[in-house]
């Protein structure tokens, strides 16, 4: 993998979240299911990060930015992890076509490396290919697998929040760390004995 460089050719923008983007790195994303956060944490998740915003004004530091990661990002993947909402990817008819879409362009749009189905919510390391961004390949992976779900359930309206999170992995180390975050979210999650329903390396 390509080491993270901040002198590189950085790109941030954003919406809700932040989001870096830099030509041949690898990514950690996640996109979860609509109702994965209740409304209520999504609110105190607002009102904590506007504090922070409003205690660290742009524009923001290298430093100020991996704070706000290590701050909110590992909160969000515990409330996650508790299996909020009606996690239909408990259902492996479900979490099969999201295994589908996320495999189906590996080796010509990205490069796939460790990657998880859990009940509401998706984690994967990918690098995007020249020519294809990551903000595509997410919405490809999410439209996709949220058509196909709303067929089989019978159901309409969105699956997926709109939004998803990513993080540029800096070097090897963090790259193996997130590795065995993977590997190891089913069974840290408590779905040891289900691990086979939507575990895919």
């Amino acid at each position: 993998m390509k080491n993270f460089d901040f002198a590189d050719g950085l790109d941030i923008h954003a919406r809700n979240l932040p989001h870096w983007r830099q030509d041949g790195a690898t990514y950690f994303a996640t996109f979860r299911l609509d109702d994965a956060l209740p409304s209520a944490l999504l609110g105190q998740l607002r009102s904590e990060r506007a504090a922070w915003e409003r205690s660290h004004p742009k524009p923001y530091s290298p430093e100020d930015l991996e704070r706000y990661y290590l701050l909110f990002s590992d909160r969000v993947q515990q409330w996650l992890d508790a299996g909020h909402g009606a996690c239909v990817l408990r259902q492996p008819s479900c979490a099969r076509i999201v295994a589908d879409a996320v495999r189906h362009f590996d080796g010509d749009r990205y490069a796939l490396d460790a990657w998880v189905v859990m009940p509401n919510h998706v984690h994967a390391l990918v690098e995007p290919r020249p020519g294809h961004s990551l903000d595509n390949i997410l919405h490809s992976w999410t439209s996709f697998s949220g058509r196909r779900i709303n067929e089989l359930l019978g159901r309409r309206g969105t699956l997926w929040q709109s939004e998803p999170y990513d993080h540029i992995v800096r070097n090897e180390r963090e790259l193996d760390r997130l590795r065995t975050y993977i590997r190891d979210n089913p069974v840290n999650a408590g779905l040891s004995d289900c691990l086979g329903s939507w575990c895919y390396p």
